[in-house]
């Protein structure tokens, strides 16, 4: 079937669904234990995975696979209902975060490291830094970073205090996450050691009163050609990387420092972002995820409409690839609409933010 009579009849399977405007964001997880160990701007809400594993019937003998798991909310949320799942990401943050978020800790000893931590008595520690960080970090809090990055290497639970200064340094940052770009946007900051200091005892609090009881497997690995079993899943929660000319690896220049401390391997394979290259890959990922998908596996995925000289329908072009690889498409959830803006100021049309429900026939 060609893609304009595919459209026409998709049209009829269209559900607006506004009311779920905002779990289309991360915004709703920014006050939930665990989830807010790291903001992920491009990521959706706790509350979302949670409507969906019920719209799905999922049992906890199931797997649920987030193949571009961003933070890990997909995997947090199947964990604290002990449903085991996959993530997949090649972004070396998220990698990070996601496993930081979904590791088993001994609060006890945590708490014993944190003491050493805090404890320790301040020494100059000398510290080569990127130039964004220069830039954007004032050098008391530079020196800070430095000093208590010198006392997490001799600690055990070291991945779990760096996320945890990772986080502190973004906040004193004068960073500002705009579109696909840094931009400088000076602020006044608490003191770095009293702010990291904060979180680090959120975050044990957490651990205490959190139970995560599913299994987790996480790899950084490309979604287009994924290291998994044949029909081995039940289902799919996700949301790709829209078409809109982000480079991810930029955009978390700051955080990609702490993962080189943290030895987490770079990886530079993304969807390609001009539009024909973009739609190439994803076929390959939803030829993938039909392959590791048992029959009748349910799938949802989240996805923007982009603006490139026209509005590009991603969604519904999406969905024609999904069919086409074999998935029957149930409903299209339109989320949220928005203007798509031309040299950021001229209102040239409005995009839709969608939720594909997809089957494997």
């Amino acid at each position: 079937m060609e893609y304009e009579e595919f459209r026409k009849e998709l049209t009829h399977k269209v559900v607006e669904q506004p009311e779920w405007r905002e779990l289309a964001t991360f915004v709703p997880n920014k006050t939930l234990p665990i989830y807010n160990w790291f903001y992920y701007k491009e990521g959706f809400a706790k509350e979302l995975v949670e409507k969906l594993l019920e719209m799905f019937n999922t049992e906890q003998s199931s797997v649920v696979l987030d193949p571009f798991c961003g933070s890990g909310t997909t995997l947090v949320a199947c964990s604290q209902k002990g449903i085991d799942s996959v993530g997949l990401d090649v972004l070396p943050t998220a990698i990070f975060a996601s496993k930081v978020k979904t590791s088993k800790y001994d609060a006890e000893e945590l708490r014993k490291e944190a003491k050493i931590l805090f404890r320790g008595k301040y020494r100059k520690v000398d510290m080569e830094f990127p130039k964004i960080m220069r830039k954007m970090i004032n050098k008391y809090a530079l020196n800070d970073i430095a000093f208590f990055i010198s006392s997490i290497n001799r600690i055990e639970n070291k991945d779990f205090f760096t996320l945890a200064l990772l986080n502190a340094s973004i906040k004193v940052s004068y960073a500002w996450k705009d579109g696909g770009v840094i931009k400088m946007k000076k602020h006044p900051t608490p003191p770095l050691r009293h702010l990291f200091r904060r979180i680090v005892y959120r975050m044990l609090k957490d651990v205490e009163s959190e139970r995560l009881t599913g299994k987790v497997n996480i790899m950084q690995c490309d979604s287009r050609k994924m290291d998994i079993a044949d029909e081995s899943i039940d289902a799919v929660i996700t949301s790709p990387p829209y078409l809109n000319n982000i480079d991810y690896t930029k955009l978390y220049a700051i955080e990609d420092y702490f993962m080189k401390l943290r030895n987490v391997t770079p990886m530079r394979s993304f969807l390609e972002n001009t539009e024909e290259k973009y739609f190439e890959d994803m076929e390959k990922v939803l030829k993938e995820l039909h392959r590791v998908c048992k029959p009748g596996a349910n799938l949802a995925i989240v996805i923007g409409n982009a603006y490139i000289d026209k509005e590009i329908e991603s969604d519904f072009l999406t969905c024609w690839l999904a069919s086409k690889a074999g998935f029957e498409v149930e409903r299209v959830f339109v989320l949220n609409k928005r203007f798509a803006l031309k040299d950021r100021t001229k209102k040239v049309g409005v995009l839709r933010e969608s939720l594909l429900i997809l089957k494997k026939a």
